[in-house]
């Protein structure tokens, strides 16, 4: 038996998508499953392994893994990647929505881009004391579908993401979860420059949706920044985060903007399982 894949990226996060709505890798060879095909010097390689599912409750479901197999709420990325798969491969219409452990998202698949409307922020925090063999920090957090912290630097090119990243996803105010960390440059009054270190994938990451958004809010909450937001990743490509920070009971509708494109197309033998 053969596995069909797509591999697929969103701004340079990239994914293996699996059509797998006839269950063709079972539940439990899914773990296992992300951790082989995701390594990069003997496999596919990616960030992170997206299954295509049945829904009763929207067009489909995900159920999405870390490249480490850990199992994960949201991905803004792979969330634009499986809308447009889903849309290319005839599951669903451009208007769509999908299953995950967040939520039901709604998308739009456009000629270029397309727009995701993630599920409402929520645990929002600001000046949380960390303190680090490097000092003490003020960090904001939130949750944009999976936590994120954020940390504000007059130059991102110049930080040590991995350092820095690896001591706060793994530090006590953010345990047992974890936390996804954000390092943001505010470039002009209605964009930034973010680099972010994955939690799952435990590494810096070319772009990460969910990040660029909490990045942005957080940015936008503090006054430095007007909505929508562009946000520009690690990758070099832009997100656009639509949202209105002026509100009092949250921040509206939030829409993450982007691109998302296939890679290239092949099949896994049954090793993988």
């Amino acid at each position: 038996m053969t596995i069909p894949f797509t591999k697929m990226n969103g701004a340079g996060n990239d994914f293996v998508i699996i059509d797998n709505r006839e269950s063709i890798v079972p539940d439990k060879a899914k773990v296992n499953f992300a951790d082989k095909v995701c390594n990069r010097r003997f496999s596919v390689g990616a960030d992170g392994v997206i299954f295509i599912e049945n829904s009763d409750k929207a067009d489909f479901r995900w159920d999405f893994y870390n490249s480490d197999g850990s199992s994960a709420e949201m991905c803004g990325n792979g969330a634009r990647c499986a809308a447009q798969y889903a849309v290319d491969n005839k599951i669903a219409s451009p208007n769509l929505s999908f299953e995950t452990i967040a939520g039901i998202i709604n998308a739009e698949v456009g000629d270029k881009t397309i727009k995701v409307k993630l599920t409402p922020p929520q645990d929002f925090q600001q000046d949380r004391k960390v303190d680090l063999d490097s000092g003490s920090h003020s960090i904001d957090s939130i949750d944009t579908g999976v936590p994120h912290a954020v940390l504000f630097s007059d130059n991102v090119k110049n930080e040590d993401i991995r350092a820095i990243g690896s001591a706060i996803r793994n530090h006590k105010e953010f345990a047992p979860a974890g936390t996804n960390v954000n390092l943001v440059e505010l470039t002009g009054k209605d964009s930034i420059k973010i680099r972010t270190y994955e939690r799952g994938v435990e590494d810096e990451t070319l772009a990460c949706g969910t990040g660029a958004t909490a990045a942005a809010i957080l940015a936008a909450k503090r006054k430095r920044v007007v909505a929508p937001v562009t946000v520009e990743i690690a990758s070099g490509c832009e997100l656009k985060i639509h949202f209105d920070p002026s509100l009092s009971n949250g921040f509206g509708d939030v829409i993450l903007e982007g691109p998302a494109e296939i890679n290239f197309q092949g099949t896994l033998n049954n090793n993988f399982i």
